[in-house]
């Protein structure tokens, strides 16, 4: 049994299209379902490794090293399992692939065009996605919104696959009513307009997500029964929550995993989400705060701050805190603002500080001196890849006396470049290879006994988390900086890489190469964020 269900977004982006398919799965699974989820993104790029994080959000990387959108990151969370690169695919992947076929006479000389080859080549993209994971659900979202030019070959797909299987496909209407502060009323006609641009593409929802600040009313739920063609019972109040987590729950007050199994003729076989729910309600309960600081760079824009950049780092956060009996309260740091006023306004207060990804030379003086401000105050400081590049960059400078020590990423010109480039890298770069070259997906790392990331994994010696980099911590330097009490915690298992770092005689000062935010799950929190947050806690 393969059973298609198609989420796509109307009147906006950012409405909610990724955590309503991450809870829809969520549900499915908990009634005895196999479920995989899906994302398609309507952009040229291959990947998303080389959009700007400021506008499209955070790159997610799987375990099998592809660099995906947020989204995935939200589906592997919800489903507590890893989603690999078979569930992600962009516009510029499709085309790339059906030119290649096409150059290797794959299509016996015919004329490829957008429509049918372009659409085929999505369908069977998900087609194999579903066996392959062995899937009786597989859910997938649409990125952008309908009546968008770059989604008319996707919602095309949709047509051509629910022709061939009308008994198999559902269509799922994600769309934002808003409620005017001058107006005082809930207003449907974008969403009517929505489900509109939907039937102009030769598609009829059958279900809406009524997206809103508030639940939605009778009278409201009528009308959009009415205009949208669908039943009562298929419009689905989706109002604003405090935690994400608590979707699922709202999903399942309004029936809608029973009126999906309906819709295709199923019965449940299972009703289990009370370890969902415990979780959600200690995330209520918690009411003691603890004050961390994010220092980055990607979450300015314009007079807004957004925070989809760091949503892995924020939600592991919150998983950690969850697990320790406590309420996160986030404080948003910009290096710029740390380079013009001083780490120490700046920091003060804060109970624990992250410095996660970044790249480049942009704000790297403001995460240094942030890190000196940790180091010294004996702040509990966790750094995430770039974040233990500036680490090993400041101790060398401020404690091994290396003058001008830097990463070769920021100033090539160092005398003493700590974090240099890896060498298979520069080949890369010499050919303008940028694009999925770098260090990525799942590696295995050794700890070394003794030390305290060893203590927060549980003894475990052995570990295995998931990377994005090009630069590495240079092994000229290993020696020298251990001397002056940098403690080298984590390795490749060859010795060869420096994976982590840390500093003894210091509550919690760790950095890893690695990504441990990509693995942090609701119901199996990281246990580095996990014991940071303790630290954290214990101090305050």
């Amino acid at each position: 049994m393969q059973k298609f269900i198609f989420v796509v977004g109307g009147v906006m982006s950012g409405v909610g299209k990724g955590i309503s398919v991450a809870s829809i799965a969520k549900i499915l699974q908990s009634k005895g379902f196999r479920v995989t989820a899906m994302k398609i993104d309507p952009y040229i790029n291959v990947d998303a490794g080389t959009m700007n994080p400021t506008e499209h959000g955070e790159v997610f990387v799987t375990d099998d090293g592809d660099e995906t959108d947020q989204d995935i990151g939200n589906y592997e969370r919800f489903l507590g399992r890893d989603i690999y690169r078979m569930n992600y695919m962009t516009t510029g992947r499709v085309y790339q692939s059906v030119i290649t076929r096409e150059r290797n006479l794959e299509y016996g000389g015919k004329c490829v065009q957008v429509v049918p080859h372009i659409p085929e080549e999505i369908m069977q993209r998900i087609i194999i996605a579903s066996e392959k994971n062995r899937a009786e659900f597989n859910i997938i979202e649409i990125g952008g919104t309908v009546g968008e030019y770059e989604n008319i070959i996707f919602l095309e797909t949709i047509r051509m696959l629910k022709l061939q299987r009308p008994e198999d496909v559902a269509i799922v209407l994600v769309s934002y009513l808003p409620v005017p502060s001058k107006i005082g009323e809930m207003k449907t006609k974008p969403t009517q307009h929505a489900a509109r641009a939907l039937n102009s593409a030769g598609l009829q929802t059958d279900f809406v997500l009524a997206r809103a600040p508030v639940p939605l009313d009778s009278p409201r739920r009528e009308k959009l029964s009415v205009f949208c063609g669908v039943r009562p019972e298929h419009v689905i109040s989706a109002p604003d929550v405090d935690s994400i987590y608590e979707v699922p729950l709202n999903f399942e007050k309004e029936g809608f995993g029973n009126q999906i199994l309906k819709y295709f003729g199923l019965k449940q076989r299972s009703k289990d989400l009370r370890e969902w729910r415990g979780m959600v309600a200690a995330i209520k309960r918690a009411d003691k705060p603890v004050k961390i600081g994010i220092v980055g760079k990607y979450f300015n824009t314009g007079d807004f701050v957004l925070t989809d950049s760091y949503i892995s780092v924020i939600e592991a956060i919150k998983h950690a805190c969850r697990v320790n009996k406590v309420k996160p309260e986030l404080v948003w740091l910009s290096t710029k603002d740390i380079e013009e006023q001083g780490a120490a306004g700046a920091l003060k207060g804060l109970d624990g500080v992250i410095v996660p990804q970044g790249w480049g030379k942009r704000g790297s003086e403001g995460k240094i001196a942030a890190i000196k401000y940790c180091r010294e105050k004996r702040v509990p400081y966790f750094g995430l890849c770039y974040g233990m590049q500036m680490a090993v960059v400041e101790f060398a400078r401020n404690v091994a006396k290396l003058k001008d020590a830097h990463s070769a990423e920021v100033n090539p010109k160092s005398p003493h470049p700590v974090i240099h480039i890896m060498p298979q890298q520069q080949e890369y770069l010499k050919k303008k290879q940028y694009g999925g070259t770098i260090r990525l997906g799942a590696w295995p790392c050794k700890l070394k006994k003794g030390t305290h990331i060893v203590k927060a994994y549980g003894g475990k010696e052995k570990i295995s988390e998931r990377h994005r980099h090009r630069y590495e911590f240079n092994n000229e330097y290993r020696e020298k900086l251990e001397k002056k009490g940098l403690t080298i915690c984590g390795t490749s298992p060859d010795g060869k890489l420096v994976e982590a770092i840390e500093l003894a005689d210091h509550p919690f000062f760790i950095g890893t190469q690695f990504h441990p935010e990509y693995k942090s799950r609701p119901l199996q929190p990281h246990p580095l964020f996990v014991e940071f947050v303790k630290v954290c806690a214990r101090k305050k």
